[in-house]
């Protein structure tokens, strides 16, 4: 982890001992969520060498035709597949070990669900970067090698970043550093040799593309993940740590919605848009129980409107819950889905149900309608907490009714007990949540509470007179919603600015190499003016001044004077820099940029830096030259002189079809001004 060390690092540094880290990482913190994280990445590799020797073992068996060896390697693939499920529950068990991201503080409330961060391969981008810089951009790749390394370091920090918001912050800068990464040395028809390996959070599973979308998708992925990993972290015995736990859970269903809507082909499972989609319906269930939470911290006074409050936002917690059990258990996340995931939704949907019973119980019989009291309002009240009142009652009736009232409790009460026993039940099947010592303690108390109040009340004719009661209407009064992700607070500078304005200076645009231009201001007249932002461009080119006859063109991008950069300089800076030699001799370097149709490069297997020249891929750039030969003997157009021997084989004889003279046609180059322009040619490695 010592390759996170920065010799000079644009982004601010922290102090950890007697090393400096950049901040937001700190890779030598012995913390349990760090070893936790350790235990996943061996967990990784050894489910990568099981698949790699099922793999094989399975290759085997449908090549081998000797008997003895095909059941000797059945009972070898038997044993590998076994050793396989062995790993992955191991592994989902780190996926529910949620009693290390909690707060220290004890505290006696359900644990909460966070992600784990997704594990990576190291990158080096330093040969494809270099030869890229050197080949598309004509400049010495040795000036771009502090860039490329601050690039790798910020990479390798982003591999153990801290939980707070510093760690959000330095994921953040790394998702924005690559769209630029992406816009400079990325083609859209060029793969650049860099292999980019994740492996599943959930299954373990490694997925390597040479696609930087998987880097950017699975660094989105473990943004929202630290999300997850800061809001169980906070306090929830205090107000401003719950609401820091309901903003850290929004936060964390945004991103994950955002990556769900920006990146659709995915292929690892723990993105797909099925998975993703039922983990922002559990970040938002666990916002939502953490704004009940909030409800009853300053502990609940046995008073009627506030029970009601109450009743209701359990409700609507056990409801959030009950969907995300339902979401969780449909194909296909079923398969990759944690059991000990879907069995604490279940759990906790039957226990917010019992609690939304069990107050709605306590409102009915420990308070009764008494004369001066707001009748209208407690009567408007209870018609609001159900869909439809028992057969035989009405709101008013009820509330004046003790007999009545305490019915309808008992009922709630004896609904309560049912969902409790259920969710100990629940709990009791699932082996990691019997060893969650919090939840079974929470789902016991509850339990016996509600136990106890019916005990007080039971009567011998209970099973007689006692009525199914009414399921209660859900209602909170915040509405949990998804916070979506904020790139742009997230201050970022381009580490190779040094090669330009983006917007011209990008790997889909194609130029000439820097031609040198000695010229004289004859008179102080240039023979040009000058246009655009940076970088400035030629314009009104006198033919006939020294600066055309030095060979500039009309539009050309000037980008150095006097071997000073002035890609970035505007208009007046670079006119009065140019006005500032006088009579002398000025040595201007421009670049033309090509056509559109010269930028779109016809191959995409050809041979790129930092892969082996295979046989296969040989074969394919063979196959491809021999296509786009044959795409050009057909699309190829008819000259002016040859149309007219041709004109009679055409059915129409519209003037519509005739030649127009008047209109510009592309200029014939026949010779080629630079070495680059090789570049537009089909045999070109570009």
């Amino acid at each position: 982890m010592t390759d996170a060390l920065l010799p000079a690092a644009p982004q601010p540094l922290e102090k950890e001992g007697n090393c400096y880290f950049r901040k937001g990482c700190n890779p030598l913190a012995q913390t349990g969520r760090s070893k936790l994280q350790n235990q996943r990445a061996a967990l990784n590799q050894q489910i990568l060498k099981a698949m790699r020797m099922r793999t094989g073992a399975e290759n085997l068996l449908k090549a081998a035709t000797n008997q003895k060896v095909r059941e000797q390697v059945r009972l070898e693939l038997s044993f590998l597949n076994s050793d396989l499920q062995m790993l992955k529950e191991e592994l989902e068990g780190l996926n529910i070990s949620v009693g290390v991201y909690q707060n220290t503080e004890e505290a006696f409330t359900i644990p909460l669900i966070p992600l784990g961060l997704k594990e990576t391969k190291d990158v080096d981008f330093s040969v494809a970067l270099k030869d890229f810089i050197l080949e598309h951009y004509s400049e010495d790749s040795y000036l771009y090698e502090d860039e490329i390394a601050d690039l790798m370091d910020l990479r390798q920090a982003c591999r153990t970043p801290s939980r707070n918001g510093a760690g959000v912050e330095l994921l953040m800068s790394y998702f924005i550093q690559l769209g630029f990464v992406e816009s400079r040395f990325f083609p859209p028809t060029r793969q650049m040799g860099i292999l980019f390996t994740w492996y599943d959070s959930l299954t373990g599973v490694p997925v390597s593309q040479q696609n930087l979308l998987l880097e950017k998708a699975s660094i989105l992925f473990n943004i929202g993940a630290l999300y997850t990993q800061i809001g169980t972290r906070c306090n929830r015995q205090t107000e401003a740590g719950l609401e820091s736990t309901v903003d850290a859970f929004q936060r964390a269903a945004g991103v994950l919605n955002y990556l769900k809507e920006t990146f659709t082909h995915t292929p690892s499972y723990d993105m797909s848009p099925a998975m993703l989609t039922v983990l922002v319906k559990m970040m938002l269930a666990q916002a939502q129980e953490s704004t009940f939470e909030k409800v009853c911290l300053p502990g609940l006074q046995n008073e009627f409107f506030l029970l009601v409050k109450v009743a209701q936002e359990a409700a609507k917690v056990g409801e959030v819950y009950r969907q995300l059990h339902t979401a969780m258990n449909q194909e296909p996340v079923k398969e990759n889905i944690p059991y000990s995931w879907a069995s604490l939704a279940c759990v906790k949907a039957h226990h917010y149900e019992a609690l939304a019973h069990y107050f709605t119980a306590t409102l009915l019989i420990d308070h009764q309608l008494k004369p001066g009291e707001d009748e209208d309002h407690q009567e408007k009240c209870l018609s609001q907490l159900y869909s439809h009142m028992p057969e035989g009652l009405t709101p008013l009736a009820t509330l004046k009714n003790v007999h009545q009232r305490q019915l309808l409790g008992k009922s709630h009460l004896c609904r309560a007990i049912t969902h409790h026993e259920e969710s100990m039940r629940e709990a009791s099947l699932c082996k990691k949540l019997r060893s969650i010592e919090v939840l079974q303690e929470v789902l016991s108390a509850a339990h016996q509470r509600s136990q106890l109040k019916y005990t007080q009340l039971r009567e011998d004719d209970d099973l007689l007179n006692l009525t199914d009661a009414p399921d209660i209407i859900s209602k909170t009064e915040r509405e949990v919603e998804i916070i979506l992700p904020q790139f742009s607070k997230v201050t970022v500078t381009d580490f190779f600015q040094k090669l330009g304005p983006l917007s011209v200076f990008s790997a889909n645009k194609r130029w000439t190499a820097p031609r040198s231009i000695h010229f004289t201001a004859e008179e102080g007249d240039l023979g040009f003016t000058l246009r655009g932002n940076s970088p400035v461009q030629v314009h009104f080119l006198d033919p006939y001044c020294s600066a055309a006859a030095a060979g500039t063109k009309e539009g050309d991008y000037i980008v150095s004077i006097q071997d000073v950069d002035c890609k970035w300089l505007t208009v007046s800076e670079v006119m009065k820099m140019l006005k500032s030699f006088g009579q002398n001799d000025i040595e201007m370097k421009v670049v033309s940029l090509l056509d559109a149709t010269s930028s779109v490069h016809s191959k995409c297997a050809t041979y790129s830096v930092g892969m082996q020249k295979t046989y296969s891929m040989i074969c394919l750039g063979i196959d491809v030259d021999d296509k786009t030969d044959k795409t050009k003997k057909i699309s190829k157009k008819l000259s002016f002189l040859s149309w007219s021997t041709n004109k009679n084989r055409q059915k129409s004889a519209s003037t519509l079809c005739l030649p127009s003279v008047g209109v510009a046609r592309p200029p014939v180059k026949k010779k080629l001004s630079s070495p680059f322009s090789l570049l537009n040619t089909d045999s070109s490695l570009y």
